[in-house]
């Protein structure tokens, strides 16, 4: 591809839901915790390793047979979930630091014994839960900076 010698009209996507392929046989309710795996499939929020938070989905969906057999729509943003509790309940203390999914609806201050995939940033904690910020890219980066820290 040559560099641009006039004004080009560049394809966006607007607003914050988005749509992707599903992994084979799980089911996602709506409103329910999305989390990419390995092979760019999403699914649902769970204690697993490989996964990162996506967004939030904006629908029930089941996946098909095979993964891609079906889309999923989500969102990005920021959303509150229920906290998990006694020594992984995430606090004040815990803003701007990663939360980790327990299940399709509750997060966590740590990893589990590396057992669980980080969902997002904690953006706020309040009496009814956790506000996570669901940024797929941001929290890639920040994971590759870890694994490869200056």
């Amino acid at each position: 591809m040559t560099a641009l010698a006039e004004d080009r009209n560049t394809p966006r996507k607007q607003g914050d839901t988005l749509s992707g392929p599903l992994a084979a046989s799980v089911v996602v309710y709506g409103g329910a915790i999305v989390m990419r795996n390995a092979a760019g499939h999403l699914t649902k929020g769970a204690t697993a390793t490989g996964l990162v938070g996506a967004g939030v989905a904006q629908e029930r969906k089941t996946g098909g047979a095979s993964a891609g057999d079906e889309s999923l729509k989500y969102r990005k943003g920021v959303f509150r979930f229920a906290n998990s509790a006694s020594t992984d309940e995430i606090t004040i203390a815990e803003i701007g630091k990663l939360c980790f999914a327990v299940d399709d609806q509750t997060v966590a201050k740590t990893d589990g014994s590396a057992a669980r995939s980080p969902a997002g940033f904690v953006e706020d904690v309040d009496a009814n839960g956790v506000w996570v910020e669901f940024d797929e890219a941001r929290v890639q980066s920040h994971l590759a900076g870890l694994a490869n820290p200056v």
